[in-house]
C-alpha cells in the first residue's frame, strides 16, 4: 500500500477495541470490524461463530476496491460507505482513510441506526488511527537521528 505504515500501540488497540464494543452495543449490531485497505482485519468485537474473519476481511477491502473503482467510472471520487442488504443479515462498511469499519447486523436493527452510530465511531477511530500514525512518524524521526550519529569508522572499529 502506498501509505506509509504504522505500528499501533497497545493502548491505542484497546482504546479502539473500546469503541468497537460501544459501537456493536449501540447499533444491535451481531459484530463490529475494523480492517486495513489491504484487507488484514485489524480487531472485532462481536459473535463470530465459525466465521472465517480474514477471508471476510480480504473480501470486505476487495468489495470497496471494485466499488471505488465503479466510482471512478461514473465520475465519483469515492463512495464513502457501502451496503449490502441480505434476508436476514447486512452489511455495512464505511471507509475511515486507511481503513474500513464493518458492521454486520440483523433485523433487530436498522441500516438508519448503523448509519448514525458509525459515524460518531468512525470519527473516533479516525482520530486514533491519526494519533498511531503520528506516534509511528515521531519514533522513525528519532530512529533516524540515533542511526545517523554512527559513522563509517565507528562500524569499521567493531569489526576490526
Amino acid at each position: 500500500m502506498a501509505d506509509t505504515p504504522f505500528i499501533l500501540q497497545e493502548h491505542q488497540f484497546q482504546r479502539l477495541k473500546t469503541v468497537l464494543a460501544r459501537l456493536c452495543v449501540e447499533c444491535a449490531a451481531r459484530v463490529v470490524f475494523l480492517i486495513d485497505r489491504d484487507g488484514q482485519p485489524i480487531a472485532f468485537h462481536g459473535e463470530i461463530g465459525d466465521m472465517d474473519t480474514t477471508s471476510f476481511s480480504s473480501l470486505a477491502a476487495g468489495n470497496v476496491a471494485a466499488t471505488s473503482s465503479m466510482a471512478k467510472l461514473i465520475g465519483e471520487d469515492a463512495f464513502p460507505c457501502v451496503v449490502h442488504e441480505g434476508e436476514h443479515e447486512s452489511i455495512y462498511i464505511s471507509i475511515i482513510g486507511r481503513s474500513l469499519l464493518v458492521v454486520v447486523f440483523d433485523e433487530r436493527s436498522t441500516l438508519s441506526l448503523v448509519k448514525i452510530r458509525s459515524k460518531r465511531g468512525s470519527f473516533e477511530v479516525a482520530g486514533i488511527l491519526d494519533e498511531a500514525t503520528t506516534d509511528s512518524a515521531n519514533f522513525r524521526i528519532n530512529q533516524n537521528s540515533f542511526f545517523s550519529e554512527i559513522t563509517d569508522e565507528d562500524i569499521d572499529s567493531l569489526f576490526s
